[in-house]
């Protein structure tokens, strides 16, 4: 990262009731990468669980650890050094196929929650006319803000792009998988990122995707009508699936309403 940037810390605590011990993988870690830079983190549980840390497929800093029967809490504060807003990929043109990083490869195909397959028609007509590349993403992204109110609390489940079908609310993770489905369907790679925005109301986690034109990765947010605000990434994959914050296994489990506070200043 260079240039003007904004110093943002996030504190977010998770809570569940559990009725028995229980296996959890949490992603709730940000890490140093190409958009930020870390420069504190704390980990806590209460009570104490003994978490372990390792890196998955994406790259993205995974824990798990088995919590105590009860009322169980991981808290968790990072502050980083952030671009106080996304940059515009209005230039960027279109990269293909055969040109692609072998990375970017997967983030063309359908998955579980983005069928991207079944919504070519559709991405083709609100794309048709425009050159290939981010032209073409923004006309995604506009036609997705259009189409949805953004309401937090809408969908409370993962809902995959094709079961947004006569909806006319949703919320950020289900208005991201849309995106997504639509830029894939146009051979443009597309993936989910979960992570938080200053300035979101109401604040809490936040869920948006990245397409990939002109050999690099571009924020798209269809939720909001700038790319103002300062953004911390937690993890990318292809869709919630991949980026879900917290994974339980087993029965006799309540979540509880998150707890997220984010500021930011100029560094």
């Amino acid at each position: 990262m260079s240039g003007e940037a904004s110093r943002i810390t996030v504190e977010t605590t998770l809570a569940y009731e559990l009725d028995v011990a229980t296996p959890m993988i949490f992603m709730v870690a940000p890490q140093t990468g190409a958009s930020q830079a870390i420069e504190s983190q704390q980990i806590s549980t209460e009570p104490y669980c003994d978490l372990l840390g390792h890196t998955d497929g994406s790259g993205n800093l995974v824990h798990r650890g088995v919590a105590p029967a009860g009322r169980f809490e991981i808290a968790i504060t990072t502050t980083a050094a952030v671009a106080p807003r996304a940059d515009d990929g209005s230039a960027a043109p279109f990269v293909p196929v055969e040109r692609l990083p072998p990375a970017a490869l997967p983030f063309l195909l359908p998955s579980r929650y983005v069928e991207s397959d079944k919504l070519a028609d559709d991405a083709e007509r609100i794309t048709a006319g425009l050159p290939a590349g981010f032209a073409q993403v923004a006309a995604i992204v506009a036609h997705v803000r259009d189409r949805f109110d953004y309401v937090s609390g809408s969908s409370p489940l993962p809902t995959s792009a094709c079961e947004l079908a006569g909806r006319t609310e949703a919320v950020c993770r289900d208005m991201a998988h849309l995106g997504i489905a639509y830029c894939r369907a146009v051979s443009i790679p597309a993936r989910m990122v979960v992570g938080y925005l200053d300035g979101l109301v109401p604040q809490d986690v936040h869920a948006w995707f990245e397409a990939y034109c002109g050999g690099r990765w571009w924020t798209c947010d269809p939720t909001q009508p700038t790319l103002d605000g300062a953004r911390l990434v937690v993890a990318y994959g292809r869709d919630a699936a991949d980026v879900a914050i917290n994974t339980s296994f087993g029965t006799g489990i309540e979540v509880l309403p998150p707890a997220v506070r984010v500021t930011a200043s100029s560094t």
